[in-house]
């Protein structure tokens, strides 16, 4: 009888707390959303930066000391960030990295521009259906083109009696996949800004003698420059960030425009990994996109929020 007695007992204290937790809440409701936002940030914070406080951990661990370790340096070995550069060439990969980024960008931009004035300007049979399945094609997985663009850029492949060139271990072998993967995004995002732009501007440019192309460059690409600097970042950090061509394109010299990915796994040798170089290098390699990002935050948000309205 007293054990039910004091379950009865804990359960209905239980029930109290909840109900005055919950009468709380609704008098003030403004402090229940701000510890939960306090909540959801903590979650957050710990899931994206956990994974770059491992790698400064590993990277601060000498190699011998790296077995059975804890969530603290087992040493302090601040000298592996500069071992890195003396170990590989791995400034020649970020450079690689960088190049191959932004020869991507540039392909991107001018020929999603072109793009995106046509789909957001002109009205046509079939446009929306059109857009829809460059979308669609973005959903492909890399590996699905992985044979073809192999053969394609060996020299294999024939049409009308002229072979293809041979551009592997160069870095149009990585830059025109990369491209055509970002391409529907892009399209899609400067479809959005372009068709806000009013057409009494550029109405006003044909007026003057402008050609279509002469009023897409002169009128419609700056008033959407949020949008066009939006739509560049965006394709920078995919391709400086892409693994599955950059790995597979080339053999792995700086020489042979490896990007930085190929500088992490220089590490990793036949007979044993530096695990501690291999972290060091992966936070080196991460540092130019977040300066990238940290410069031109407000610019990423003001533009996507920007193409989110109608005028």
């Amino acid at each position: 009888m007293a054990d039910a007695s004091t379950t009865a007992s804990t359960s209905t204290e239980s029930k109290n707390v909840l109900e005055r937790t919950a009468r709380k809440a609704i008098r003030d409701p403004d402090t229940v959303y701000r510890w939960l936002t306090y909540v959801g940030l903590g979650f957050f914070l710990t899931v994206s930066l956990f994974p770059f406080y491992w790698l400064f951990v590993l990277a601060l661990t000498p190699t011998n000391q790296i077995a059975d370790m804890g969530v603290v340096p087992k040493g302090f070995n601040p000298g592996a960030f500069l071992e890195v550069f003396e170990t590989v060439p791995f400034h020649l990969y970020i450079l690689n990295s960088v190049v191959i980024a932004a020869l991507s960008t540039i392909i991107v931009l001018f020929v999603g521009s072109i793009a995106g004035y046509v789909f957001g300007r002109y009205e046509f049979r079939g446009r929306t259906p059109l857009l829809l399945l460059t979308l669609v094609i973005s959903y492909f997985p890399p590996v699905a083109f992985l044979i073809p663009l192999y053969r394609l850029f060996t020299g294999q492949v024939t049409l009308i009696g002229l072979e293809s060139p041979e551009l592997y271990n160069t870095p149009w072998s990585i830059v025109m996949p990369l491209s055509a993967i970002t391409m529907p995004l892009i399209i899609f995002l400067l479809t959005t800004f372009y068709r806000q732009i009013p057409d009494g501007l550029e109405d006003a440019s044909r007026i003057e003698g402008s050609t279509r192309i002469g009023a897409l460059w002169r009128i419609i690409v700056p008033l959407s420059a949020p949008g066009v600097a939006t739509a560049g970042i965006l394709t920078f950090i995919i391709v400086y960030n892409e693994f599955f061509f950059s790995y597979l394109m080339v053999t792995g010299t700086p020489d042979d425009w490896a990007p930085i990915l190929h500088g992490i796994f220089a590490f990793q040798g036949t007979q044993q990994v530096e695990y501690n170089l291999m972290a060091a290098a992966s936070i080196i390699g991460v540092i130019p996109m977040a300066v990238i990002v940290m410069v031109a935050q407000e610019r990423i948000v003001s533009g996507l929020t920007q193409g989110a309205l109608k005028e």
